[in-house]
């Protein structure tokens, strides 16, 4: 079974499509059915016989781009322009508190989506009717969170790289501050926030990691026999794969969880030595 990687265009996630009867390559255009209307995309690869099986849903597609739908989507890209513009002069003149974040045109123009965020529920009656005067096709106003609003826009999170929900992310997760402390992270709202403001998405990814690690382990505060004597445990470095211990002495005292036969380590096999010729 051949599968085709399909882009949806800047702020659109990929999605794959059985080509059928269609012999795609690379870079092209075409026109497929998505979340209930057509859109244009780009071919992003063509995978003849994907090594893993693909169990979800795919998209179902429709026909290689014309030069009338290339045409169409560029006077979609110049409606929404202009929509843009027009609808934030309608916003400013009735005192909304609006932020309009992005405008979409469906592929046939028969519906014109206006994205927003807002502090609370607003009354945008007088808004739409605007707008319906001016487009005379449907309108849609959504408002959206924060968090959809980075997803949309996109950027660089703290890491450098892109923002992870503009690029790969389908759905957000819940993110709590326990993930941070799990992890051992620093609590500075400034260091595990995003650009959204809400806590990273990518405090998600090694947490049950973590989790996993800490079910073979003593819990903090419990009190261990190690070579100086005894101590009470008071931190781990997961990284590092060691325990600090707090000795009677009030010392602080860093040992390795192989040393202290603790952990995943305890159970490993002690290296075979080097045999000599």
């Amino acid at each position: 079974m051949t599968l085709a990687k399909i882009c949806l265009g800047p702020g659109n996630h990929c999605c794959l499509v059985d080509p059928g009867q269609f012999s795609l390559k690379t870079a092209d255009r075409v026109v497929l059915e998505h979340e209930g209307g057509l859109k244009l995309g780009r071919v992003a690869g063509v995978y003849p016989d994907p090594e893993a099986p693909f169990s979800g849903r795919l998209k179902s597609l429709v026909r290689l781009a014309t030069p009338g739908d290339l045409a169409q989507e560029e006077n979609n890209r110049l409606l929404e322009q202009r929509a843009l513009q027009f609808c934030q002069g309608r916003v400013e003149s009735h005192r909304l508190p609006i932020y309009l974040v992005q405008v979409e045109c469906l592929f046939d123009a028969s519906k014109i989506v206006f994205y927003f965020t807002a502090p609370g529920r607003v009354d945008f009656r007088e808004l739409v009717k605007d707008l319906v005067q001016e487009f005379r096709t449907r309108i849609e106003l959504r408002q959206i969170g924060v968090r959809h609003r980075a997803k949309m826009v996109g950027g660089l999170g703290i890491c450098g790289r892109g923002l992870c929900c503009a690029g790969f992310l389908r759905d957000f997760e819940p993110v709590s501050v326990r993930m941070a402390k799990e992890q051992q992270l620093s609590l500075n709202p400034n260091k595990i926030s995003g650009i959204c403001g809400r806590l990273m998405c990518c405090l998600t990814y090694e947490y049950s990691s973590y989790q996993e690690l800490r079910k073979s382990l003593p819990k903090v505060g419990k009190r261990l026999q190690a070579p100086e004597g005894e101590g009470k445990i008071i931190r781990y470095n997961f990284i590092r794969e060691t325990v600090t211990l707090e000795m009677e002495d009030r010392r602080e005292v860093e040992f390795s969880l192989a040393e202290l036969g603790i952990g995943d380590a305890a159970s490993a096999p002690p290296p075979e030595p080097d045999s000599e010729a």
